[in-house]
Formats: structure tokens, sequence, C-alpha cells
């Protein structure tokens, strides 16, 4: 590997995460060959069409020769298997990434199947991007454009090897950070795995409604319910294995947003306008000022 540059880039799960990952580092000019591998023989056919990758295989010897950097990039619930897998033939010097939206379940799979040398070059990362379409077709190269991408390296991983996962993440568009795994995985279940539950729990309360025929509901529903249930079209496999794997962090957030509700609820029964309002306010002043901090 010369600078940051790499001949080899191996993708484990190419859909829309590591498609576009692999399509920013090609029009970045940061990578020479790319091969994927996936369970989808289908999806996988498409990466080739697409020009998304090189070559696909189900080998994972064949896959992972000369290989400089591999990314991860399958759902979280797949780790287990798929380290088990790659453990015997990683090459000793080859940088190890993924793309987990959780971070402590990952690093502790790691750590019962990698041997110390590859733990020095593993660097758990996440991208905060995607969209509520699945698979490489959804995949585009300006997917990580000035999105946040959090790297959570463990105690002995190489400064050497962060830098250079920085790097390309970088190359693809987006502003790299650091934190503690744990840190990391109690944020995301606030401000991205509770919305997802909220939105699937949404649209299952219609859909069971028995106080109005649940077409009817979603028939007049407007531009505020499409855009607040957008991301329940997110992939279900996804989805669950990250609020089963970060479970006791998800389990606080929703303990304390059934509160926030109780009190809301409380106060319309008490018919409290003035609380009602204050409320709003404060959520909305909350809101404007996250979206003025990122102009």
């Amino acid at each position: 590997m010369t600078n940051t540059a790499i001949n080899k880039l191996v993708i484990i799960g190419v859909g829309l995460i590591g498609g576009s990952f692999a399509m920013a580092l090609r029009q970045a000019g940061m990578v020479k060959h790319i091969t994927g591998v996936g369970r989808s023989a289908k999806n996988m056919q498409r990466a080739l069409d697409q020009g998304v990758i090189d070559e696909t295989t189900t080998d994972m010897a064949s896959a992972l020769q000369n290989a400089d950097v591999i990314l991860l990039a399958m759902p979280v619930g797949q780790t287990e298997r798929i380290m088990t897998q790659i453990a015997p033939h990683l090459p000793a010097n080859i940088l190890i990434t993924d793309a987990g939206s959780t971070k402590q379940d990952v690093i502790a799979a790691t750590r019962r199947h990698l041997n110390q040398k590859n733990l020095t070059n593993f660097v758990p990362g996440h991208p905060i991007a995607g969209a509520e379409q699945s698979g490489v077709l959804a995949a585009k190269p300006d997917l990580y454009h000035n999105k946040h991408v959090i790297l959570t390296p463990l105690a002995e991983t190489r400064i050497e090897a962060t830098q250079v996962i920085t790097n390309l993440w970088q190359a693809c568009g987006a502003t790299v950070s650091q934190m503690h795994a744990d840190e990391h995985d109690n944020v995301l279940a606030a401000t991205s795995h509770l919305p997802h539950i909220l939105a699937f729990a949404l649209m299952n309360h219609l859909y069971s409604s028995t106080e109005a025929n649940p077409e009817n509901l979603l028939r007049f529903a407007g531009s505020g319910f499409r855009d607040f249930t957008r991301i329940a079209s997110s992939s279900p496999e996804m989805w669950r294995d990250i609020c089963i794997t970060n479970r006791y962090a998800l389990i606080s957030q929703i303990d304390a947003y059934q509160n926030e509700l109780e009190v809301l609820r409380e106060t319309l029964d008490k018919e409290d306008g003035e609380k009602l309002e204050e409320a709003f306010s404060q959520a909305r002043g909350v809101r404007n000022d996250w979206l003025q901090g990122k102009e």
C-alpha cells in the first residue's frame, strides 16, 4: 500500500453502505481493485454490472489474498459468523474496518476471533449516513459527502491504521471523529436507534388500530407523516440486529421517551395549554439550534 491509495479492497456486504464506499473511493482514485463478497448472488451480479466491484467470490481465502483493506458492511448480526470465516485467511498487515451501527458487540466478536497482529490493524467505524432503501442499486458515490463517520479504535489499534482508515473516509467526503465504543452506542441509541423504533411502532400502531380503518388513516396522511415515518422503510433485518445488539442502551432510551410522553399526556389531560406550548417551544428551539449548527 502506497500512501493511502490501496491496491485491493475487499467489501463484505456490497449494499447501500459497502457499495457507496466502493463507488466513492473509485471516483476519488483511491483504489485499484475491489472484490465483493455477499450472500445474494443476484445483488453481487448487480454490483458487477454497475461497476461497483471488479469481481465477486464466495471463497474467503481467495477474496482476502493480497488484500490491503477489508470493510465489513454486512448487518451487525452476521459479525460473529463472518469473523469466524475471515480469521484464518487474514494477511498479517491487512487493515480491517467495519460500518456497523453498534460498536461494543462488533469489538467483542473481533476480540474472540482475531489474533493480536490483526487486532492492531482493526479500526471499528460507523458512517452516520444511509437511506431507507437497501441493496447495491441504492448505492451512490456521494452518500458520505458532508456526513459524519465515527471511528472507535481499540486500545491496541495502531495509530497508522487509524490514520489510513480516516484518510479513506475523508476521500469519500466524510467528516471523521473518534469516540469510545460505549459512548458511541449510547449516543446512537438516542439519535438513531430510538427514532427507528418509533417509526416502526407508529406504522404498526396504525395498521392494528381498532378505532379506524388503517387504509383510510393512511389515505389522509400528509407530508409530515411521510417525513416522520420515512425510516420505517429501512431494512427489517438490519434494524433487528442493531436493536438486539444495542438493546440495553435502547431500552433505557425507550423508558426515558415513555416518561416524556407521560408528561405530555398529563399536560393534555389537565388542558394545560401554557405548559404544552412551553414544551413545544423548547423542542422547536432545540431543533432550530441543531439545524443552525449544521449549516
